[in-house]
């Protein structure tokens, strides 16, 4: 029973992360994408480069090759050179999909299997902690980043300042419930 409820709260969790890159980075032009502060910060662009490359060698073939591919070549994740922000989008959803593939195959009784990721063993249950840490990590430099980029203009994604109050208030007036927190967070972005 928990392996399954963990599965699903999992799963609402990365859609939930995802859903949060995708409205921060449809707020800046597209040009903005691939701005930086300074030469030691990382662009948008580069950003959604290394989540993709990290996705792809991650969970292609997991449960059975180890999850630092030999062909990725992680420093180029690095390195400017997408055009577009078509481009940029492709390699998002191109790395997603291959997350969310390997994700929705998993069975329950998976989640304790070993997996090697550097060689350093890992049951899929914490590979997927491992990864509930680093995608929303990098996603919140996308937000922090593009927060910066449209300053006055940005439309924010969790509760906006000074709306505390009237959003607990509206929390507190529906009945209690079970649920994930995304459930209401995913209806409110969309």
């Amino acid at each position: 029973m928990i392996t399954k409820t963990y599965l699903d709260s999992i799963k609402k969790q990365f859609v939930y992360y995802k859903t949060i890159g995708e409205k921060a980075i449809e707020q800046v032009e597209p040009e903005q994408l691939f701005s930086t502060i300074n030469e030691n910060t990382n662009s948008i662009a580069v950003i959604i480069k290394h989540l993709s490359g990290n996705m792809l060698s991650r969970w292609t073939d997991f449960l059975t090759t180890d999850g630092e591919k030999e062909w990725r070549n992680r420093d180029t994740e690095f390195e400017e050179n997408s055009t577009t922000k078509e481009e940029l989008m492709e390699v998002w959803n191109t790395g997603w999909n291959c997350f969310f593939e390997a994700l929705n195959a998993l069975e329950e009784n998976q989640l304790d299997t070993m997996i090697y990721i550097r060689n350093e063993g890992h049951t899929v249950m914490e590979a997927l902690n491992r990864q509930l840490a680093h995608y929303p990590y990098h996603i919140g430099q996308i937000v922090f980043f593009s927060k910066l980029l449209k300053q006055n203009e940005w439309n924010s994604l969790s509760i906006p300042k000074n709306n505390s109050i009237s959003y607990n208030a509206q929390k507190f007036a529906k009945v209690k419930s079970i649920k994930n927190f995304t459930d209401d967070e995913l209806n409110r972005l969309t």
